[in-house]
């Protein structure tokens, strides 16, 4: 019988499955929604029921699509969200006490900002693996708030997981944490195979070392590894699959587009650029690299065997809706694109045309796009956005303009924390992308010339989800282990090469004048007083 793989992604706001061949290709995928209540702009909070049942109907569709046999499906591999989970004997919701069964924090909410600076203020060994300053993103800030604001939830908690941990125990039962989730979210020293029990007590948390850290994880096994007696009777049920189908560790969603694109190539020399809501850059090294201000080095946590630097922007394809949204024309722009059957900013891209032409038209506009904060190199949540040369234009040109400066600002900002890893030992020479919100050519050639580098394409559309189907290839038996899997699996198809002459002498400006309205920004909120 041919063999089969299924690939599970999820995101922020949507759960996805693919089916794949052991040989890569694509067979069908589907996704289905997933719920976000965000009652201000630092919570964000989902349900696990609504997460889970969302992945099961996206793999009941994506195999009916397909066409397959069930009983063909060799391997599942999992992917989410690095978002907290709170699970308990009952609902245990994380904020609104009405509200029970939102109890996932999302990756992006930023609740623990002054947890996480408490935490910064001491001399924490572990802090050295996530580039010296642990972000509001990760979990032991989130624990954290959880303790000191809804004791009773953090007391009556059963288990603390990463969402791609929980996706797993729910499909298996079984409760071993990836490699990849709890040390580079979590603080775990994988090169070390240990929590830090000193850091947890320091810090407030001292209970779970206590307990002898049984409710974040004491399994901590790497990705690809087959997890449990597979696939539940109950989940094969939910998914419409047969029972006992192995079922891998997984991986954060940002690692697995990065599995399903660098290994395409030299792992050790491309940087997987995931550009999606967010976007995480993942560079490869053979040994550690001590980054400030880009989280790692984390061993294994991708590339078994090999060392990972994770740095990234806390908004991207959202901090260019959000840009956009504040232009007169975003309506018309918007009914506009609807009317093609397109989301806007693809429909903007269409608009723009040929890149080097649509930066030309847009070279008086200047975005330094941190609406939520610098997750890389500053590790700053309270850096903010800068636009400047905006006019009073109201027509659909002007927005095109705004919307071609507002990836060139991603793009600058991914060669500032390119530049600033090869100047710690962590260097590049071309970029791999993935995510949803990189698809369309033109940013894919304004990110070759806005960092100079060339910017790799895979054959398959959704790399992440490949990502995912490796995983459970390996788990599956499918391939001997992760590297032989993305040799396999993976394949490039074309190569967006950066702009020459005088485009490239344009972006070496602009981006200069990006470093310098970062720059600004930074002493202008040093030098405003507080708040009374």
């Amino acid at each position: 019988m041919t063999r089969h793989l299924i690939g599970i992604d999820v995101g922020t706001g949507s759960a996805r499955a693919g089916v794949f061949d052991t040989d890569g290709q694509l067979l069908a995928h589907a996704s289905r929604p997933v719920q976000m209540h965000r009652p201000t702009g630092d919570i964000a909070e989902q349900s696990s029921a609504q997460v889970w049942d969302a992945v099961c109907l996206a793999v009941r569709q994506a195999v009916g699509q397909a066409g397959i046999d069930p009983a063909s499906v060799a391997g599942i591999g999992v992917d989410a969200t690095c978002s907290l989970v709170v699970c308990g004997d009952g609902p245990l919701g994380v904020g609104d006490p009405a509200q029970p069964d939102r109890d996932i924090i999302v990756w992006m909410d930023h609740r623990a900002v002054e947890q996480a600076a408490r935490i910064n203020a001491g001399d924490h060994e572990v802090l050295n693996y996530v580039g010296g300053r642990i972000s509001p993103e990760m979990e032991t800030p989130k624990l954290l708030w959880l303790k000191e604001n809804r004791p009773q939830v953090f007391d009556a908690a059963r288990d603390f997981f990463d969402l791609t941990d929980f996706l797993t125990w729910k499909a298996t039962g079984s409760k071993a944490r990836s490699i990849c989730t709890v040390t580079c979210k979590w603080t775990y020293l994988a090169h070390e195979g240990r929590w830090d029990a000193d850091y947890f007590h320091a810090i407030g948390l001292g209970v779970l070392a206590d307990e002898g850290f049984t409710r974040i994880g004491t399994q901590v096994v790497e990705p690809g590894t087959a997890l449990g007696a597979g696939l539940t009777p109950d989940a094969a049920h939910a998914m419409g699959l047969p029972a006992g189908i192995a079922v891998a560790a997984g991986l954060i969603d940002a690692h697995a587009g990065g599995i399903g694109t660098v290994g395409a190539g030299d792992p050790f020399a491309s940087l997987g650029y995931v550009f999606g809501t967010s976007s995480c850059t993942m560079t490869t090294t053979r040994e550690p690299a001590f980054v400030p201000g880009v989280w790692g080095p984390y061993f294994s946590a991708m590339v078994p065997g090999a060392w990972l630097n994770e740095g990234g922007q806390s908004v991207a394809g959202a901090a260019i809706d959000h840009l956009v949204a504040m232009h007169p024309a975003h309506a018309r722009a918007s009914a506009a694109a609807a009317d093609a059957g397109q989301s806007l900013p693809e429909w903007l891209a269409d608009q723009a045309g040929r890149a080097g032409d649509a930066v030309t038209r847009a070279r008086h506009l200047h975005v330094v796009p941190e609406f939520l904060g610098n997750r890389a190199p500053f590790a700053d949540p309270q850096a903010r956005a800068v636009v400047m040369g905006q006019g009073m234009e109201v027509d659909m040109a002007s927005l095109v303009s705004l919307y071609v400066a507002g990836i060139c600002g991603l793009g600058y900002g991914l060669r500032q924390i390119i530049q600033t890893q090869a100047d710690h030992g962590a260097g590049v020479s071309r970029i791999a992308i993935s995510g949803g919100a990189g698809r369309h050519p033109l940013i894919r050639q304004l990110l070759a010339d806005a960092t100079g580098l060339p910017v790799d394409v895979t054959s398959c559309p959704e790399p992440v989800l490949l990502g995912s189907a490796i995983l459970g290839g390996v788990a599956g038996g499918v391939h001997r282990d992760i590297h032989a899997a993305m040799s396999a699996m993976t394949r490039v198809q074309g190569t967006c090469q950066p702009a020459g002459g005088d485009l490239r002498r344009l972006h070496d400006s602009r981006h200069r004048a990006f470093l310098q309205l970062q720059s600004m920004a930074r002493q202008i909120r040093a030098d405003t007083p507080p708040s009374p």
